[in-house]
């Protein structure tokens, strides 16, 4: 009977190898791209919000309208 771990430790050899051979970013650019990130995130949902109210009160007025008639 064939052992049933050998696939799974050539798989983290082999994963191993492969991660080694990547190039990782520094600190500063890991602290670069954070910075763009949440820059991103906090434009996002400000563009989320203004468009909530927007389309709130939007919606408010067709309310009173149909309401009105």
């Amino acid at each position: 009977m064939k052992n049933p771990f050998t696939k799974v430790r050539i798989f983290y050899k082999e994963t191993v190898a492969e991660l080694k051979k990547a190039s990782w970013p520094t600190w500063k650019e890991i602290l670069s791209y954070m910075k763009i990130v949440f820059v991103s995130i906090a434009l996002v949902g400000i563009f989320v919000g203004i468009a909530d109210f927007a389309i709130y009160n939007v919606m408010d007025v067709i309310r009173i309208l149909v309401t009105k008639n």
